[in-house]
């Protein structure tokens, strides 16, 4: 049973046509991508495998969940981080993380802050106040609390937004560690690079339908191109 099976999933906004028939799959342990220019419905079909949006036909389930029957238990087997994703301002970065901890139901999710705090790597910076954290900074805060609850499926939408070279290459290193250690890990991002070198798999959707699926180095061989972002200026125009 695949961890993520997207059926033929269509999402309008009234008579706006937002995601139209897509299907696709992933499996356990997997980085799969989905990548398309802006307004090509990549962040509404993230939406709606996250349970925040309703479905208008079609199908998806979560380790065999429904996300519109069973969204409660899918709920409590996945992590999102959006790319506006923002931290309460006035909490340190620790209260913040033992705030979002308090919301499981663990005997002890002292561990859980732990990993939240090894994750996004603030050293000292982790007992000051969010509103005096860099961007950066507030982006690995952030990734520490997507990955901190273990979750089964993560998804990232544009995971290193903000940060330095050396910062964003940590986290896509830890990406790949959580996806080794058995998390599905669905993303999407802008940098091509970081698409190429993170994802098992991807799948470039255009105007809501997806237009090219498969292995990156696969595409880049079917499309005789250098890099996934040569693939991606000859597949969506």
């Amino acid at each position: 049973m695949p961890s993520v099976e997207v059926k033929n999933l269509i999402k309008n906004y009234g008579n706006i046509k937002a995601v139209k028939d897509i299907s696709f799959t992933i499996d356990k342990g997997e980085i799969f991508g989905l990548i398309g220019p802006n307004g090509a419905g990549k962040t509404t079909a993230l939406r709606v495998i996250s349970t925040l949006l309703q479905v208008t036909a079609g199908s998806v389930t979560i380790m065999g969940y429904d996300v519109e029957k069973q969204p409660g238990e899918i709920r409590k087997l996945i992590s999102y981080l959006p790319e506006d994703a923002g931290a309460y301002k006035t909490l340190t970065g620790r209260a913040y993380l033992q705030f979002i901890a308090n919301f499981f139901d663990v005997k002890n999710n002292q561990d859980m802050v732990a990993r939240g705090i090894e994750i996004a790597d603030l050293e000292n910076r982790i007992d000051d106040k969010v509103d005096t954290y860099s961007k950066g900074m507030k982006r690995r805060l952030l990734v520490g609390r997507a990955l901190m609850t273990d979750p089964k499926l993560t998804i990232l939408d544009e995971p290193t937004s903000g940060l330095d070279v050396i910062n964003a290459q940590e986290i896509r290193t830890l990406i790949k560690k959580t996806a080794r250690e058995g998390t599905t890990i669905l993303l999407s991002s802008h940098n091509m690079l970081e698409v190429e070198y993170l994802c098992d798999r991807i799948a470039l959707i255009d105007k809501g339908i997806i237009v090219e699926e498969g292995k990156p180095t696969a595409l880049m061989k079917k499309y005789d191109a250098r890099n996934i972002e040569e693939v991606f200026t000859k597949v969506v125009k």
